[in-house]
């Protein structure tokens, strides 16, 4: 050594992980379990994304690239049909994970509903970070359970229940979800179109149209502006949708 103090060696500056603490999704998404130490090593390989409204955030059959963490607003995921018709499959709110691939592609498209935020990752980045940390492992494979769940149940919502029971059935998807999300049952965000809501249950706008408002002169629910609605009846309609039936609870 030539005098004086020897020079620390560097180190990699520690991902700030304050933003993580205050995401809205963390108590839902794969981060759920995850200790300081842990969600520093997430943080390290993700990128933070902001999108617009209408915005798209993966197209059908493209290379499978990347995965997101949904950490605010919600996107909804489609599929086109070879006579041009679209397919809603399903709504991502915060706390989803999106980007999981077939065959290296994805399987659908997700498009913005509202103006979105998510963490992005590189997929050949995150898989070695699912061996070092198995929680994260864990919390994802529970949620791939839930969206294999989720299938089965619009499986079931699209093949045995007429017009009026999948709109029902439709709305108390979104209860289930506020709930889980620490929002009131009763009141319940509808950012998606009337189109969007028809695509995703198999009905025509105008089906979806009319028995919302028939709902609404029966004073089962009450609009709340264009993208809420609140349930004014909870009992009637759970009766409705056939969940005394043994038919199960499903989410979306």
């Amino acid at each position: 050594m030539h005098g004086g103090l020897a020079r620390p060696a560097s180190r990699r500056p520690r991902p700030d992980t304050r933003v993580c603490s205050q995401c809205e999704g963390r108590e839902f998404n794969m981060c759920r379990d995850l200790d300081a130490v842990e969600l520093a090593q997430v943080k390290a390989i993700s990128t933070p994304l902001h999108l617009d409204a209408g915005a798209t955030l993966i197209e059908e059959a493209a290379p499978a690239d990347h995965a997101f963490n949904l950490t605010h607003g919600v996107a909804k995921a489609f599929k086109l049909l070879p006579d041009g018709r679209c397919q809603v499959t399903g709504f991502f709110t915060a706390g989803d994970f999106i980007g999981l691939s077939r065959d290296g592609l994805y399987p659908y498209s997700v498009v913005a509903l509202t103006p979105l935020s998510l963490c992005r990752f590189e997929r050949p980045r995150l898989r070695p970070l699912l061996d070092e940390c198995p929680k994260l492992g864990r919390q994802l494979l529970r949620m791939m359970t839930d969206d294999l769940l989720i299938a089965q149940d619009q499986m079931l919502l699209l093949g045995r229940r007429t017009a009026r029971e999948r709109v029902i059935c439709f709305l108390l998807m979104q209860s289930d979800r506020a709930v889980r999300q620490h929002r009131p049952a009763d009141l319940i965000d509808l950012p998606m179109t009337r189109g969007d809501i028809g695509d995703y249950l198999g009905l025509t706008i105008e089906t979806v149209s009319r028995t919302i408002t028939q709902l609404k002169g029966e004073g089962l629910i009450a609009l709340k502006g264009h993208h809420a609605l609140a349930i004014l009846e909870m009992d009637r309609l759970m009766e409705e949708s056939g969940r005394d039936m043994g038919l199960g609870d499903p989410v979306v």
